[in-house]
């Protein structure tokens, strides 16, 4: 089984937005998909709850002090695939979820203070030893902050991946609906984005 955790200490980085999509879509091309929610907010779970008869993919929801026990469960049921979200806070406890991640994702939205915040993520991710790469969320064509995000981003000594997710109404419209974009707009830019995501994302994982 393979793990990523989708780590940032700042609300409104969009953390739930990748977990719910990226699930999906490795759900799609044949994962045992399980999204954990270690956010009390549990954003995910709530998600889950309007998604009507759609199975895949499996949303629990859990606390961070009993993730080994979480991702042990997770295995022995034949998943291949646990995606944490997490609380955006600086709990102890987000050191061992980094910890236990194949891959640890950082979403950055390319503005100011989402950069500032996103410096004691990765200090979080370092102190687990864990493998990190940023994701820039939320990008507005032809935006020049994009530019200067990943001009900052370079000094951090943590790669930013070559994709991205567009700041698009098709991701809100569709965490309101329990869909992820893949679903409810599957011929759109937003979808052809979380496709090139989740195909970075299982090459950094060779899965």
């Amino acid at each position: 089984m393979k793990t990523i955790a989708i780590l940032s200490q700042k609300g409104g980085a969009g953390k739930t937005t990748v977990g719910v999509n990226l699930a999906v879509a490795a759900s799609m091309q044949g994962h045992t998909t399980a999204l954990i929610d270690l956010d009390p907010q549990a954003s995910a779970a709530r998600w889950s709850d309007n998604r009507e008869d759609k199975l895949a993919p499996i949303v629990v929801s859990a606390h961070a002090t009993r993730l080994a026990q979480t991702l042990h469960e997770a295995e022995q049921a034949g998943i291949s695939l646990a995606i944490l979200d997490t609380p955006p806070s600086k709990d102890p406890d987000l050191v061992d979820v980094a910890r236990a991640a194949d891959l640890a994702l950082i979403p950055c939205r390319p503005a100011g203070f989402d950069l500032d915040a996103i410096r004691s993520t990765i200090n979080t991710g370092k102190m687990a030893n864990a493998k990190m790469r940023v994701l820039f969320n939320a990008v507005r064509a032809r935006s020049r902050n994009f530019y200067n995000a990943r001009k900052a981003v370079s000094t951090f000594d943590v790669e930013a991946l070559p994709c991205y997710l567009g700041d698009r109404v098709a991701f809100e419209d569709s965490i309101l609906t329990g869909q992820a974009v893949l679903e409810s707009e599957p011929t759109s830019k937003a979808s052809r984005e979380v496709h090139v995501l989740y195909n970075q994302i299982a090459k950094e994982l060779e899965v």
